[in-house]
């Protein structure tokens, strides 16, 4: 075990496990991320106060900041460098007086982790290994797919730098930002193959990234994504009940959404797997799993990821 002390007034300890790089695979086709419409340039001065230590720019995607009295840690930092500034003047403002200030993304995507260029060097950017690797493999190639999507993509990840974890982890890292502790934890592959988690202990918030939302189908893009490791992670956050779970797209609720996610997932699976036996082909359960979903749970959002689903649960089940 490797524990790492940064000196200064209330200084923030880490204590981590640092082991190998956990086995990763092409990153596939990358298909739309949702919400579609919502615009990428987020909006500092629309702070929103979740609980006692922690707060939210609800946006494109929605970016976190937990509050101790040592230490801020900021997670996601939204698209390229112009947003990443905006995180960042927005720490400063929330951040208590001589604190320090640590980084974290729940995952490589750009709109998730290509801002942090914009933090200065004294920030500390933790990450696990696994997305340190993803990112590593696919980050760039990630940056130009997005570039192509639209003009204000382009514009925003123009001379992007892909900053490198100054703390990398295995599975789990506990940080202690002065009388706040929050763990960071990886569960293994979901929307992809490094997608990190950080619960809130004092407040019983769970920053889940993507793995948990409020009525958007999972989104499983590229072929790294697993909808059985997905419910496994579901199944062990569910006995957090969390008092607020903050995603990183969509509306904001509590430990329900757990549950409710879990079981549409399940119910997807469990049909997906029915057409295969049966010997439907997969392009074709796809189209027909988006039209029963889109009749059974009309009021969820991303049901063009439905097919993306089916695919995954094909490629798993064989």
């Amino acid at each position: 075990m490797l524990r790492l002390h940064r000196r200064g007034q209330g200084a923030a300890a880490l204590c981590l496990l640092v082991v190998g790089l956990y086995g990763l695979g092409g990153a596939g086709t990358l298909r739309a991320q949702m919400p579609g419409s919502a615009s990428p340039i987020l909006q500092g001065d629309a702070v929103k106060r979740v609980s006692d230590h922690v707060y939210v720019i609800m946006g494109f995607p929605n970016v976190e900041f937990v509050v101790g009295n040592g230490a801020t840690l900021v997670v996601d930092t939204g698209m390229g460098e112009r947003n990443g500034a905006t995180v960042w003047r927005a720490a400063q403002k929330l951040a208590r007086p001589n604190s320090n200030f640590y980084l974290t993304t729940t995952h490589f995507h750009p709109e998730h982790a290509s801002g942090a260029q914009a933090f200065p060097p004294s920030t500390i950017l933790i990450r696990p290994v696994a997305q340190q690797g993803e990112m590593d493999l696919h980050g760039a190639e990630f940056i130009e797919r997005f570039r192509g999507m639209s003009a204000v993509n382009k514009e925003l990840l123009q001379d992007v730098t892909l900053r490198r974890a100054d703390v990398a982890f295995d599975t789990e890292l506990h940080l202690d930002l002065g009388g706040v502790t929050v763990r960071l934890f990886w569960l293994g592959p979901a929307h992809t193959t490094g997608d990190e988690l950080i619960f809130v202990e004092p407040d019983s918030a769970l920053l889940p990234g993507d793995i948990v939302m409020s009525k958007l189908v999972p989104n499983m893009p590229t072929p790294e994504a697993s909808p059985k490791n997905w419910l496994a992670i579901l199944d062990m956050l569910e006995p957090l009940h969390p008092r607020y779970v903050v995603p990183d797209h969509g509306e904001l609720g509590d430990g329900s959404l757990i549950g409710r996610e879990r079981s549409f997932l399940a119910d997807l699976q469990q049909r997906a797997l029915e057409l295969k036996r049966g010997g439907t082909p997969v392009e074709d359960a796809g189209r027909q799993l988006t039209t029963e979903f889109q009749g059974k749970y009309p009021d969820w959002g991303n049901t063009p990821g439905i097919a993306n689903v089916v695919r995954r649960v094909y490629a798993e089940s064989q």
